[in-house]
Order: C-alpha cells, then sequence, then structure tokens
C-alpha cells in the first residue's frame, strides 16, 4: 500500500455519495479506478467497456473474499466523481473512479476531514507513446454526477427491473443435493482463496463436454445476487444470461435464456451452434470450441430510462460481475473460462425475438481447457 495523503478522509466519501449508509457505517473504502490507455492501446474506444469488465472480475473475487470472512461488502456507484477523483490526485482525462466498495460495518461516524490540497505523484509511464480517444473521456463525463444530493437522488430512484418470460421449452437445473454444500459430493470443497489462485483465462479448449450439472451449480451460484446500492432489492438485476450449449451432457446442443424465477434453461432454438459461436466471438476459436458461451444481456433503453446516462455503467460493471462469478464457479470445478468480446449486433439478432432491441454487455466461454504437460529437465547421471 503506498500513501497518498495522510488522515481520515473517508467523509469526503460519505459526502460524494450522498450519505449511502453502507459507505458511511465502513471503517475501510476502496475506491476502483481504471487508467484508460491500459486496454485503449489494444481496443481504442472500445476499451471503456474493458474498463468495467476488468472491475467487474476483480469485484467478484473482493466479494466472495468479503463473504468468505463475513464481512459485509457493498458496491457503490451512486456518488459524485469529482471530490473522489481530486482525493485520489487523478488525471480524470487518463484515469477515474469507476465505483467504491463499502467494507465492514458499526465504525465511528467520519470526522471532518483535514485540508485536500491538489496532489499529484510520479507514475511509471505505461508506454513511450499513448494515443488519446477523447470519446472515452465524453462518455464518462455524460455519465458523472455532480453532488452528494445528485447521488442519493440518483440511488433512491431506482425500482426493480422486471423482465418478461417466453414460451420455450424449459430444462430445470440439476441441483438435487447441491443446496447442503458440506455434505455433497459433487459441490467444490476448496476454499475460494485456493480458486482464486488457480483462476485465470483459458486460452485454449478441447472439445469435451461439461456436464449439466456442472453448468447449473455455475447458473445458480452466479445468480445469487449481487450486494450494490444500483440494484435496489436483493436478487434484482438488469441483465440476463443467454447461452449457446457446445457440449453439455444431459443438455441439448442448442440456444437458451436462463430463467432465474424458475431455476430453469428456456430452449430458444436446437441446434449445433459452434461455428456461429466461433463467429459471434470475433471470428475465434475459443468460443467455437467451448463447451458452452454465457452472454450478459442487457434491456439498455429500458436501463437509461431508469438509471440515466450512468445506467450504462450499472448494467456493464454487473456483467463483469457475473462474469467474474461464472469464473470463479468455472474454476472452483476444475474447469477453464475466458471473457471475450464479440459481434455486438449479430449477437442480439441470433438471439432475437427475446433479445430484440437489447445490448450485450459481456460473454464468458467456458469449457475444459487444454493442459499441457510441462517438460521436466532430465536428471544428470
Amino acid at each position: 500500500l503506498h500513501p497518498l495523503r495522510s488522515g481520515d478522509f473517508r467523509r469526503v466519501l460519505v459526502d460524494a455519495s450522498g450519505g449511502e449508509p453502507s459507505v458511511a457505517e465502513a471503517p475501510v473504502i476502496l475506491v476502483f479506478t481504471s487508467t484508460f490507455w491500459r486496454n485503449a492501446w489494444k481496443y481504442r474506444t472500445r476499451a471503456y467497456r474493458h474498463c468495467y469488465w476488468d472491475s467487474g472480475v476483480l469485484l467478484a473475487n473482493l466479494l466472495a473474499e468479503a463473504s468468505s470472512h463475513d464481512l459485509p461488502a457493498k458496491v457503490v456507484l451512486g456518488f459524485a466523481d469529482d471530490p473522489v477523483n481530486h482525493l485520489l490526485g487523478l488525471d480524470d482525462e487518463k484515469e477515474v473512479s469507476l465505483g467504491m466498495v463499502s467494507l465492514g460495518s458499526e465504525s465511528g461516524p467520519a470526522p471532518l476531514p483535514p485540508d485536500i490540497p491538489k496532489i499529484s505523484y510520479e507514475t511509471v509511464p505505461l508506454s513511450a507513446h499513448e494515443v488519446e480517444y477523447p470519446d472515452m473521456g465524453q462518455i464518462h463525463r455524460a455519465s458523472s454526477l455532480e453532488s452528494g444530493d445528485a447521488a442519493h437522488a440518483w440511488r433512491v430512484s431506482l425500482p426493480a427491473v422486471e423482465f418478461p418470460n417466453g414460451p420455450g421449452q424449459l430444462f430445470p437445473l440439476d441441483l438435487n443435493g447441491a443446496l447442503d454444500e458440506s455434505s455433497s459430493e459433487d459441490v467444490p470443497q476448496d476454499s475460494i482463496d485456493r480458486t482464486i489462485r488457480r483462476r485465470g483465462s483459458s486460452r485454449q479448449f478441447v472439445h469435451r463436454p461439461i456436464s449439466f450439472r456442472q453448468l447449473s451449480l455455475m447458473l445458480d451460484r452466479s445468480t445469487k445476487g449481487i450486494p450494490a446500492d444500483f440494484l435496489g432489492q436483493e436478487g434484482a438485476s438488469l441483465n440476463r444470461l443467454y447461452l449457446i450449449a457446445n457440449a453439455v451432457d444431459g443438455l441439448p446442443e442448442g440456444s437458451y435464456l436462463y430463467r432465474r424465477d424458475v431455476q430453469a434453461l428456456e430452449q430458444l432454438q436446437e441446434g449445433d451452434f459452434r461455428q456461429m459461436a466461433g463467429y459471434l466471438g470475433l471470428r475465434q476459436a475459443l468460443p467455437a470450441d467451448a463447451a458452452v458461451n454465457i452472454y450478459m444481456i442487457a434491456d439498455l433503453d429500458h436501463v437509461l430510462k431508469l438509471y440515466g446516462n450512468r445506467g450504462y455503467r450499472a448494467a456493464q460493471l454487473e456483467g463483469g460481475i457475473l462474469g467474474g462469478k461464472l469464473y470463479l464457479s468455472a474454476y472452483a470445478q476444475r474447469l477453464g473460462a475466458t471473457g471475450l468480446t464479440f459481434f455486438d449486433d449479430d449477437v442480439t439478432t441470433f438471439f432475437s425475438p427475446p433479445a430484440e432491441g437489447k445490448g450485450v454487455m459481456f460473454l464468458v466461454a467456458v469449457g475444459t481447457p487444454l493442459r499441457r504437460r510441462v517438460r521436466r529437465p532430465a536428471s544428470g547421471g
């Protein structure tokens, strides 16, 4: 940890959040930021989405660790941007605060902070030359909040988002016996610490099926809800999960919509869509070789109507956190996973009519990773 200022500055974040209770009561508040160029060198303006994808999978790890220690944690997106950036000394043309996480509770009230002069600190250049993509800054400013009062109003005005259900055939998740995790033999027993250390991003999948039981556990455990100020009631979600099943024992090949309300997969189309999965994932081999591809898709028109421009941040971040949870639940079962980008409009067209007019937030491919044998030097004679 590298100190930037000396003193108790929690009050700045309490005020910026409009008095969000979890922030006001927390002894520790984390602020997660993103430096645009870290992804923009490769993805250009689209890197703005990667800010939330990367942050989301990181937050999935953080929330899992906090839960394992019975430590209250909450993701907070409702805050005034400028005071937080100023507190951290960020050059908001290059790096911005994306959100906060309150950790712990029952802290004493935050005192008035000391003076907060402007600070700057030396950093190692990320590269010899940077290219600026001004659209990223414009997009972020268009969804910024000006004051704690604005943050408070943004947060309390959020109703639950409801999703209509379709008529397709339902395939109930295979969760028999999985509720008692201490006694079920096929529920992973590794600690979250071990799982996070093992978790990576698979670079190649083999054509080997996963079981419907494994997929069921992933879907169930990943959608139990996210503690976040923008989701309101418990279990609310901005994204729905759409799937292309290439090789899942016990589930016909085809496309599906996950119906969390009834813990079942609703079949949209039956058929072999491996080639289509590869095409939708930017013509890459990984989604074609994966056993299943899981897309987080949100009704952005509805979200923006409810949340304003900042709703885009919320939908993207929730997609990233859901993706991170899918990662962890895959690696907990000794499977592999990788996050991928995609052809946006073609994905929604493929999953239409239920996905018509909606936006893809994130894609995670899951399967059996190719495990390369490590060559060991021969012992000397």
